[in-house]
C-alpha cells in the first residue's frame, strides 16, 4: 500500500472508530477484553464475519509512536506509559530484590513493546498444552497446520513443511546479518549445538540448536499483532476498539457470563455480550479480573471481602515465569551490531532426560547487568553480552490486595524457590560461557567481565544479584487463569510463547 493509500485508510479508520465510540452500543455479539497478542487474534477472527459485532477493550492507548514502530527503540518503552510497570515482590532467593515486571499496556500488548522476535514454540510445549487442555487441537501438529495455513506470511527460503506464506503475520529472517552474528552461530556449533536454516522449522522438534532469529519487522518497521490482525479491519462498522478502557468485572446471569463492566473516559460503563465474553488480559490481569468477579480461591476472595461466585482454586496460582541473566565480555576493536536486538539465537538443555530445551541465549552489544552487578564489576567502555534465559521449575502466584478493581495485585514469581533451578543455572551458564569464550568469537572478545569466578558460593551470589524478568508471556497452567466464554471455561494461558519469544 503506497503512502497516499495508507493515509486515506488511516483517516477512514480514525473517523469510523470515533463515530463508533461516540455512539457506543451497549450490546455486542462478542466482547474481547485485552488487545494484546491473543486478544487481537481473537477479535479479528470474529470480526472477519461482517454480521458479527465485536467490542475490543484495551486499557492502554494507541500505538502511533516511533517508540513502537522502530523496533530498535523497544528498550525505551520499558517503564513508559506503554508498560504496566509491575514490580514483583521482594524475593529472599534473589538477595531481597524486587524485580521490575514489564508488560505491554498499549494496542498490541507485548507485541508492540517486545524485541520483535518470532518464535512459534517447541513441539513438547504444544503437546503439553494439548494434554493439559484435554484437546488435541492444541497439539503441535494441529498448531503447525494453523501457522502454515492461516498465521504466517513467511518471506524467507520456501519451506512448505514448516512455513506458511498466505497468513496475516509478516515474518522474515534477521535482516542483513552481521559478521558477529555468524561468529556467534559458529561458537554455538563449536560447543555441540547444530545449526538450522530456520529457528521455526525442524529445530523446534529437537533437543536444541542455533539459527538466525525470525522477526516481525517489515521494511525496518515493527509489525505488531494488532497491526497484522485488527488494524486492517478498523474501517468496518462491526468492530469497535476502545483504548483507555479498563475491564473491572465480568457480569453474570447466574453462572453464565453476560457482559463486562469497564471504566472508560472517567465513567463506569456496562456492555452485554449476546454470545461470549473472552478474557485475553495476560497472566496478571486475567486472574485479577476473574477474582474481582468472584471466581477463584475461596479463602483469597473472602480475605479481601469479595463474594464468592464460583470456587476455582487455581486462579492466580502456579505462575510460571522464565528467568534471565547476562554474561558480559569486553569488546575488542570489532563489535556486535549497534542495535539492541540479537540476530541469532541458540537453545540447549541441561538435563538429558528433558524433552525440550530449557535454556536459550541471545547476544547484543552493551552490558546486560543489574544495578547490583554494575557496582560489583568494573565495566569497560565497550562490551557485549549474552542474555541467557531459562525455563524454571519454581512456581509463584498473583494475589489481590483489595476488593476494588483499582487496587493493584501482588506478583510473586517465587524465583529460585525450587533447588533444581540453581543447579540448572549452574549448568546453563557453563554452556553460555563456552559459547562466549569460543575461538569463533575471539575476534570480538577481550576479557570475560561477568560472571567471573563462581567458586565458593559465587554461583548463588551471581544469580541472586543478576537474575531478572524477561518481557514475555507467562503461564499458570491447568486450573489456572481461564476465561469464561459462552458458558464454558477455557484455559487462557494457552497462547504462552516459547521462552525465547520476548
Amino acid at each position: 500500500m503506497n503512502h497516499k493509500l495508507q493515509k486515506d485508510f488511516a483517516e477512514r479508520v480514525r473517523a469510523n472508530q470515533q463515530k463508533l465510540s461516540s455512539e457506543l452500543a451497549d450490546r455486542f455479539d462478542y466482547i474481547v477484553c485485552g488487545a494484546g497478542t491473543s486478544g487481537c487474534v481473537v477479535a479479528a477472527r470474529l470480526a472477519a464475519d461482517p454480521k458479527i459485532q465485536v467490542l475490543l477493550l484495551e486499557a492502554g492507548g494507541g500505538d502511533e509512536t516511533d517508540l513502537i514502530t522502530n523496533p530498535n527503540h523497544w528498550p525505551m518503552t520499558l517503564g513508559s506509559e506503554l508498560d504496566w510497570g509491575f514490580e514483583a515482590e521482594a524475593n529472599l532467593h534473589l538477595n531481597g530484590r524486587a524485580i521490575p515486571y514489564s508488560m505491554g499496556k498499549v494496542l498490541g500488548g507485548g507485541s508492540s513493546i517486545n524485541v520483535s522476535t518470532w518464535s512459534r514454540g517447541h513441539k513438547a510445549d504444544w503437546d503439553f498444552y494439548a494434554s493439559e487442555a484435554d484437546d488435541r487441537s492444541w497439539t503441535y501438529d494441529s498448531v503447525l497446520d494453523l501457522y502454515r495455513d492461516r498465521v504466517e506470511a513467511w518471506t524467507g527460503e520456501p519451506d512448505p513443511d514448516f512455513r506458511g506464506t498466505r497468513g496475516m503475520v509478516h515474518v522474515q529472517s534477521a535482516a542483513d546479518p552481521q559478521p558477529f552474528s555468524f561468529a556467534f552461530l559458529d561458537g554455538a556449533e563449536s560447543v555441540g549445538l547444530p545449526r538450522f536454516p530456520s529457528v521455526n522449522g525442524r529445530m523446534m522438534e529437537t533437543a536444541g540448536g542455533c539459527a538466525f532469529v525470525d522477526e516481525t519487522v517489515r521494511d525496518g518497521k515493527r509489525r505488531s499483532i494488532f497491526r497484522s490482525y485488527v488494524y486492517p479491519l478498523m474501517d468496518r462498522r462491526n468492530i469497535t476498539v476502545l483504548t483507555g478502557a479498563l475491564a473491572r468485572r465480568v457480569l453474570f446471569r447466574r453462572l453464565r457470563a453476560k457482559g463486562i463492566e469497564f471504566q472508560y473516559q472517567e465513567m463506569i460503563l456496562r456492555a452485554e455480550a449476546a454470545h461470549e465474553v473472552i478474557l485475553c488480559l495476560g497472566a496478571i490481569h486475567t486472574p485479577k479480573l476473574l477474582m474481582q468477579s468472584g471466581i477463584g480461591d475461596e479463602a483469597e476472595l473472602k480475605r479481601v471481602g469479595i463474594p464468592v461466585r464460583q470456587v476455582l482454586p487455581g486462579v492466580g496460582r502456579n505462575l510460571h515465569d522464565h528467568l534471565a541473566f547476562g554474561c558480559v565480555w569486553e569488546n575488542t576493536g570489532k563489535a556486535p551490531p549497534h542495535v539492541p536486538r540479537s540476530q541469532a539465537v541458540c537453545f540447549w538443555k541441561t538435563q538429558a532426560e528433558l524433552n525440550a530445551p530449557n535454556f536459550f541465549a541471545y547476544a547484543h552489544q552493551g552490558p546486560n547487568v543489574t544495578p547490583e552487578n554494575a557496582a560489583r564489576f568494573n565495566l569497560p567502555a565497550a562490551s557485549w553480552s549474552l542474555v541467557i534465559g531459562m525455563r524454571p521449575k519454581s512456581r509463584g502466584a498473583v494475589h489481590l490486595t483489595g476488593s476494588d478493581p483499582a487496587h493493584p495485585v501482588t506478583i510473586d514469581p517465587n524465583y529460585l524457590s525450587d533447588a533444581e533451578d540453581l543447579k540448572d543455572l549452574a549448568a546453563g551458564i557453563k554452556t553460555a560461557r563456552a559459547i562466549g569464550n569460543s575461538a569463533a568469537l575471539r575476534a570480538f572478545t577481550g576479557r570475560e567481565i561477568a560472571p567471573g569466578s563462581l567458586d565458593g558460593g559465587g554461583i548463588g551470589k551471581f544469580f541472586s544479584q543478576r537474575a531478572r524478568h524477561l518481557l514475555a508471556s507467562v503461564w499458570h497452567g491447568k486450573n489456572g487463569p481461564r476465561c469464561y466464554v459462552g458458558g464454558r471455561w477455557q484455559i487462557e494461558g494457552l497462547w504462552r510463547r516459547q521462552p525465547a519469544h520476548c
